[in-house]
């Protein structure tokens, strides 16, 4: 692995001869991670004006293999591996990651420590300038559509069949470029989250709602993995929990992980928290999208009396919420495992297991 750049030692003079604290901040190198940490890192300057926050950047797997699809790249942790070496290793203090990147069990020793307020989770469509003003069905007969991700491309070939689609990866500077500059894609799809934190809202031509293409477990949401032992950093983090995001997540994790999903198999999920009670759409995909099964369950998320703040040691699917009631989060948790269990019994396995094999064999 390459040296992640600019780590230093933990405790630095000042000018005026005192020590202080200096926190490091690990993340990837491209221009969106770098935001994203920006945005958390201003977030805790403002609550800890006392503490040095040092951002150190390193490349990781996905950031270097550009040329294959990430379903195919087989390596669960490709975002995020290099960041939790070098979290395991002492390099960084925090690692500040898109919380869809993150698998739904993370090696023992780490948490996620906070769950920022989610931006929007939904999908954009970004069409050549060649089509602007038109929409998905809209397009001509056999139009190229460019996506890396199995769960958009199941979802969009069964709601717009006239359509095609095919890989395309790099961040989304280059996806843009690839659009752009040359014929291959009638449009991209990309989260819009991304494109709004970039300030590039303007390239998106349309939202894709629930009813055409769910989003990534954990779309939208930004998360910090600190080393769970840290109980001090954990405290400090942890003040920038959204409750709704956190319990939405929680609940789209759960699912997940129960379902045994990832990168490899189209699934998707839809979630709303309102009036206390927790609302999870999930859906699993054939490869082509011919094959779906989806269900919609809800929970209460009102917490009881008995306990009331989580317990030491005491994660959800990889996170943990001191200031988020106990009964809340396992609430939550529940809500993914019994909607996962849902479509288990409807034949879920079979489908994910066939769709895993297909994308094996290309």
């Amino acid at each position: 692995m390459e040296k992640p750049e600019e780590a230093q030692n933990p405790l630095e003079k000042e000018g005026n001869g005192n020590a202080s604290r200096v926190i490091r901040m690990g993340t990837r190198k491209s221009q969106l991670a770098r935001i994203q940490t920006d945005y958390v890192k201003d977030k805790l300057m403002e609550l800890h004006p006392d503490v040095k926050f040092e951002i150190v950047a390193m490349s990781t797997i996905g950031d270097k293999i550009l040329d294959t699809a990430l379903s195919k790249i087989g390596e669960k942790s490709l975002f995020t591996k290099e960041l939790e070496n070098a979290l395991e290793r002492n390099e960084v203090d925090i690692v500040v990651h898109s919380l869809k990147d993150l698998p739904t069990t993370l090696p023992p020793g780490f948490t996620v420590g906070a769950v920022l307020e989610r931006e929007s989770p939904f999908d954009a469509v970004v069409l050549h300038p060649k089509h602007a003003g038109l929409s998905l069905d809209m397009l001509p007969e056999k139009s190229v559509i460019g996506t890396s991700s199995l769960r958009r491309a199941a979802q969009l070939k069964r709601r717009f069949p006239h359509l095609e689609f095919e890989s395309i990866r790099g961040n989304l500077n280059t996806r843009l470029k690839k659009l752009d500059e040359k014929d291959d894609f009638a449009a991209i799809i990309l989260a819009a989250a991304g494109l709004k934190r970039m300030g590039w809202e303007n390239r998106i031509s349309m939202i894709l709602e629930p009813a055409d293409c769910m989003y990534a477990v954990g779309q939208g949401a930004l998360a910090v993995e600190v080393r769970a032992r840290d109980r001090d950093i954990l405290n400090m983090v942890s003040v920038l929990h959204h409750h709704d995001t956190v319990l939405r997540c929680i609940a789209e994790r759960a699912f997940l992980r129960h379902l045994e999903g990832g990168c490899s198999v189209p699934v998707a999920v839809h979630t709303e928290a309102k009036d206390a009670l927790l609302y999870l759409t999930g859906a699993v995909y054939s490869l082509d999208g011919s094959d779906m099964l989806k269900d919609t369950m809800q929970i209460s998320t009102v917490p009881d009396n008995e306990k009331t703040h989580a317990s030491d040691d005491c994660a959800h699917v990889g996170v943990t919420a001191y200031n988020i009631p106990e009964s809340s989060l396992a609430a939550a948790e529940k809500l993914g495992v019994d909607l996962a269990e849902l479509l288990l019994s409807k034949g879920a396995k079979d489908i994910l297991t066939t769709a895993r094999q297909l994308n094996d064999a290309r």
